[in-house]
């Protein structure tokens, strides 16, 4: 007799005869409050692992669309300890824009928290050198010097700023030297950047790099539409993203235009990279605010825009909406990579057709139903759960006012049809919050994914939910290396065989809202313990077939060498 049964046996018991079975409650009353546990398949455990970092935007709440844009979180391994560490992005107080009695906010840090190893963090952003103090949105961790150590590239509203790992447990700042703060203003008013993606796009054996940038924020504008409120992000210019070519010297110049991505009012607020056509190159999808979303197809090194040909510019009633990012992975087992766009509607899925072309499957899938009127932010397609299929998470909160939503987890049924199951998982899920960027990490390197989300309500603190799910699925985590550093691994593609049937996943985290996820690939196997075969299509083009693959562990395929164990 499972846990639900009993509760529900001594419900109906109690209710029946109150006074006769009030003992029997008594008796099975640890059995209850155990049972009630066990049931937490996320468990909130911020607080006990000691996470207690305050978000603030600078005021005492949100008056502008700066202030109520939020944060993200990044998962990377600074110290090479084998252990996923958090590093949250924080707000501040800026003269002219936030109230005057938000000064009492002025100065506030990001923070990094170290993994312990034992289900705790400790905060050591300012021992460690990066403790910035600017507004900051996002932060891409990567080996740009291929030393063995990743680096943290810091995307602000202001001069973005550019870490070097040391090594030794602390980070230098090296922007000026790399080129890469970006200019102070972008079509007349401050940059405001978002996010970035580093590939190998002219495929030189060296990182590039494309940071995201937002809209023009005009402080003093009041809006014409909504007076009382806060204006629309249409009524703002855009702001052009950049594309970086990392030259032979380590430095970066801007080659956007000769690429044909540079657009001056587009408004993108996420960056995905990966080869959605499946050609052999890496395309860029670029998720934009209240504008149609860009789909750029490499043809053959020359970028050709192809969002509305292929389907995924506008949501399924043709419409522009707030599309924040878009999250990849293979929804219904066919072998072809979806996109998963959060935004203030109620989200797009595109279904991948295998010809070029997507199919909005948002309705169908079940995923609008749950989604209407949440607002989308942060969002990821991760197998919680280990049954080889992909499931959603979204955090949600409402834009123009601090009014608090529910956070939403879809299961998925394994043929891409999704339910709502966060609230019989975790208490979490039954709370309104106002979350904003959201990470995917495996802390404890137990196989099971755990959550990391940030908010923006008056309550400010993150959450760590830990995953205690308890079904005996099997999995594997892998690390991919390229030969010559991580150029020819991000973006690579990775095709699973076990059981005869192929899972295909992207080597790819940097695909959520102001946010990277836990750098590994992560493969739920369900009850298959082994694995036949993995194929890994590097991004450079080499592809490589490795066999007999140990499972329910995390290890490292080397380019050209092979398997390590992590």
């Amino acid at each position: 007799m499972n846990t639900e049964m009993l509760l529900k046996i001594l419900r109906t018991m109690i209710l029946r005869n109150k006074i006769r079975y009030s003992l029997l409650l008594l008796m099975f009353f640890p059995v209850l409050i155990l049972a009630q546990k066990k049931a937490e398949v996320f468990a909130d455990i911020t607080k006990k692992a000691g996470i207690d970092f305050k978000y603030n935007f600078g005021d005492h709440t949100y008056v502008n669309i700066l202030e109520s844009s939020g944060s993200g979180v990044t998962i990377f391994d600074y110290n090479n300890d084998g252990f996923m560490d958090i590093y949250l992005m924080n707000g501040t107080y800026l003269e002219g824009i936030s109230s005057p009695d938000g000064k009492v906010f002025a100065n506030t840090p990001n923070e990094l928290y170290k993994n312990n190893g034992d289900g705790t963090f400790t905060e050591v952003a300012k021992e460690a050198g990066v403790d910035d103090r600017h507004w900051s949105m996002a932060a891409g961790a990567i080996d740009l010097d291929k030393d063995g150590f990743e680096d943290l590239f810091l995307l602000n509203y202001g001069p973005n700023v550019f870490y070097h790992n040391n090594g030794d447990g602390t980070f230098s700042e090296i922007t000026d030297k790399l080129g890469l703060s970006g200019p102070e203003k972008l079509n007349g008013f401050t940059k405001w950047s978002i996010g970035v993606c580093f590939w190998d796009y002219n495929l030189d054996g060296l990182l590039d790099a494309m940071v995201g940038n937002f809209l023009s924020f005009d402080p003093d504008y009041i809006s014409t539409q909504t007076p009382g409120m806060m204006p629309h992000p249409s009524e703002y210019k855009g702001q052009a993203s950049t594309l970086y070519q990392q030259k032979p010297d380590g430095t970066f110049k801007d080659v956007t235009k000769e690429n044909n991505l540079f657009f001056p009012d587009s408004k993108c607020m996420g960056l995905t990279v990966y080869d959605y056509d499946d050609d052999g190159d890496l395309d860029i999808f670029q998720a934009n605010d209240h504008q149609f979303n860009f789909l750029f197809k490499n043809d053959n090194g020359k970028y050709l825009e192809v969002g509305v040909a292929s389907g995924v510019a506008a949501n399924s009633m043709g419409k522009e909406t707030g599309s924040m990012d878009g999250t990849i992975g293979d929804i219904d087992g066919d072998g072809l990579i979806d996109i998963l766009v959060g935004d203030l509607r109620y989200g797009a899925l595109y279904r991948n057709l295998g010809n070029g072309l997507f199919q909005d499957i948002t309705e169908s899938s079940g995923v609008a139903s749950v989604l209407t009127a949440k607002g989308s932010w942060g969002t990821a397609l991760f197998d919680y759960d280990n049954d080889g299929d992909l499931d959603i998470i979204s955090a949600n909160g409402t834009a123009e006012e601090l009014i608090l939503q529910y956070q939403v987890l879809l299961e998925n049924d394994g043929t891409g049809k999704f339910k709502d199951v966060g609230k019989s998982l975790s208490s979490y899920f039954n709370t309104k919050r106002s979350g904003r960027g959201l990470a995917i990490v495996d802390f404890n390197n137990d196989g099971k994914l755990d959550i990391v989300i940030s908010h923006v309500d008056l309550e400010a603190d993150p959450v760590l939910l830990k995953n205690n799910s308890d079904n005996g699925n099997h999995w594997l985590g892998l690390k991919l290396k390229g030969k010559n550093g991580p150029a020819a691994a991000i973006g690579a593609k990775v095709t699973v065989t076990t059981g005869g049937k192929k899972k295909v996943f992207v080597n790819q985290w940097a695909t959520a809202y102001l946010s990277n996820n836990d750098p590994r690939v992560h493969i739920g196997l369900g009850k298959e313990k082994g694995i036949d075969q993995i194929e890994v299509h590097w991004a450079d083009g080499k592809k490589e077939l490795f066999k007999k693959i140990s499972t329910d562990r995390y290890q490292i395929i080397v380019q050209g060498t092979g398997i390590e164990m992590n």
